[in-house]
C-alpha cells in the first residue's frame, strides 16, 4: 500500500504542483494553477486599480463634480457680452404691445459691450460654492471607496483562485493515491489474495477521484475567469498565485471595539456621507436666502457710425446698479427652501444609519475572522489524524486484518480533510481582507 500523504502546507501548495504519480514522483506535466506569470494579491490589487472601468467611472466622475464647484463659482465672476446689432425700421413706427420700454425704433448698425457683476447676494451664492465644494469632497471619498470595493473584490477572488487550484492538487495527488492502490489491489485480486470486491471498492475510489478532479478543473477556471473579471481583463489570462503568508498567517484581530472606532475615521463611504450631509445643509441655506435682494452693477458702452438723425452721438455708456427683491412667486421659494432643509435632515439620518451598519459589520468581521483562524488549527489537526488513520488502514489491510471498506472510508476522511484545510487556510486570508476593508484600509 502507498503511504498516506504528508501535511502539506499552504504556501507549498501555491507554489509547487503536489500532485505525485502512482510512483511517488511528480509529474511532469503543467497544470493550468502552474502556467502564467507570477501574481501576488498586492500585484493583483495593482493591476485591478490600474484597468478595472469601475475606478475610471468614480475618478471621472469625481472631475465631474469639480467642474460643477466651477459652474456655482462662476455667478461670482463678472459677466461680459458683446452685441452687434443692425435695424431697419419703419418711418414713424412704435413698438406700441408687448412691453414697458421705450417703444421708438431707429434704423442703426451698432456695436458695444455689456458687463455685470453680482455684489451680493447676502451668501445665498456663496453657498452654492460651499455646496458643490462639498459634493466634489464627497465624490472623490466615493472614488476611494470604490478603489477600497474593487480590492477587496480582488482579495476574494485571489483567495478564491487560490484555493481552487490548491483543491486541484488535492484531486490530482488523491487520483495518483486511489490509482495506485487499485493498480495493486487488481495485482493482490489477480494473485487470489484479495477478492473481486476489494478491487470494486478500490475502482469506485478511483472514480470519485476522477469526479473530484472533473470538479476541481472546472472550479479552476471559474475562479480564473473571475480574477481576470475583476483585474479589467477580457483575455483568459492564467497566473501562477503566490501565496506569500508563507503558511504562517497573521494572528486574528481581538479587540473589535477599538476597531470600531478606527472604521469610523477610516471609512471613505462615511466620508462621503458626511461631505454630501454638508452639502446638503450648505445647499438648504442658499435656498433659504433666495428671499434675500440681489445687488448687481451693469455697465454698457459701445459706438453707433451707421445711424438715424435722431441719434446724435456716435457712442453710448452707461453704468449703474440694480437691486432685485422678491415679493411673491407662488410660494416657490417657501417650497424649495423646505425641501432642501427636509433633505439635509434625510441625509443626516443616513450618516447615522451608516455608522451603525459600519459598527455592526466591524465586530461581525472581527468574529468571523476568529472564528476563521481557529478553524485552521482544528482543520490541521483533522488532517493529522486522517493522515495517521489512513496509514493504520494501509497497514491493517495490507496485513489482512481489515476490510477495504476501511481502507477507502479512510481515503476518503484524509481528502475531506486536506480540502477543509485547504479552505480553512484561504477562507481566513479572505476574511482578514473583509476586516480590512471594514476598517477602510
Amino acid at each position: 500500500m502507498p503511504a498516506a500523504p504528508a501535511v502539506h502546507l499552504l504556501a507549498e501548495a501555491a507554489q509547487f504542483p503536489a500532485t505525485a504519480s502512482a510512483n511517488g514522483q511528480a509529474p511532469s506535466s503543467a497544470t493550468p494553477a502552474d502556467m502564467g506569470p507570477r501574481l501576488t494579491v498586492e500585484q493583483a490589487e495593482q493591476i485591478a486599480i490600474r484597468n478595472n472601468p469601475n475606478i475610471s467611472v468614480a475618478r471621472l466622475l469625481a472631475l465631474v463634480a469639480a467642474q460643477v464647484t466651477r459652474e456655482a463659482r462662476s455667478a461670482e465672476m463678472p459677466m461680459a457680452s458683446g452685441d452687434l446689432t443692425a435695424v431697419d425700421a419703419h418711418m414713424n413706427s412704435r413698438i406700441t404691445a408687448g412691453a414697458l420700454n421705450n417703444p421708438t425704433v431707429y434704423d442703426r448698425a451698432a456695436g458695444g459691450l455689456t458687463v455685470s457683476q453680482l455684489i451680493t447676494d447676502f451668501g445665498r451664492t456663496h453657498n452654492l460654492v460651499l455646496s458643490a465644494q462639498s459634493n466634489a469632497k464627497a465624490q472623490l471619498e466615493s472614488a476611494r471607496a470604490t478603489e477600497l470595493d474593487i480590492k477587496l473584490a480582488v482579495d476574494q477572488a485571489f483567495y478564491q483562485a487560490l484555493t481552487s487550484q490548491a483543491v486541484l492538487r488535492v484531486a490530482q495527488q488523491t487520483v495518483a493515491q486511489r490509482q495506485a492502490t487499485g493498480d495493486q489491489v487488481s495485482a493482490l485480486t489477480k494473485s487470489k489474495i484479495k477478492s473481486d470486491l476489494d478491487l470494486s471498492f478500490a475502482n469506485v475510489q478511483i472514480a470519485q477521484a476522477n469526479l473530484l478532479l472533473v470538479d476541481a478543473k472546472s472550479n479552476t477556471q471559474a475562479a480564473m475567469a473571475a480574477l481576470n473579471d475583476v483585474l479589467g481583463s477580457e483575455a483568459e489570462q492564467q497566473y501562477t498565485l503566490v501565496d506569500e503568508t508563507d503558511g504562517n498567517p497573521p494572528p486574528a484581530p481581538e479587540d473589535a471595539e477599538a476597531l470600531v472606532q478606527t472604521a469610523m475615521t477610516g471609512r471613505p463611504d462615511l466620508a462621503a456621507l458626511n461631505d454630501q450631509f454638508s452639502a446638503a445643509k450648505q445647499y438648504s441655506t442658499a435656498q433659504r436666502d433666495l428671499w434675500m435682494p440681489t445687488v448687481s452693477a451693469l455697465a454698457v458702452a459701445g459706438g453707433t457710425p451707421v445711424r438715424a438723425d435722431q441719434i446724435l452721438s456716435s457712442w453710448y455708456g452707461a453704468a449703474g446698479a440694480n437691486i432685485s427683491i422678491p415679493v411673491f412667486n407662488g410660494f416657490l421659494y417657501n417650497a424649495e427652501a423646505k425641501e432642501a432643509k427636509l433633505r439635509a435632515q434625510a441625509d443626516a439620518e443616513k450618516v447615522r444609519t451608516l455608522r451603525d451598519t459600519i459598527a455592526r459589520d466591524v465586530r461581525t468581521e472581527v468574529l468571523n475572522a476568529q472564528a476563521a483562524f481557529q478553524r485552521i488549527g482544528v482543520t490541521q489537526e483533522l488532517l493529522n489524524q486522517a493522515n495517521l488513520a489512513l496509514d493504520l488502514a494501509q497497514a491493517r489491510y495490507k496485513i489482512g486484518l481489515s476490510s477495504i471498506v476501511e481502507l477507502t472510508d479512510a481515503q476518503l476522511g484524509q481528502t475531506q480533510a486536506e480540502i477543509a484545510n485547504t479552505n480553512a487556510r484561504y477562507a481566513y486570508q479572505t476574511a482578514l481582507a473583509e476586516v480590512r476593508y471594514q476598517l477602510g484600509q
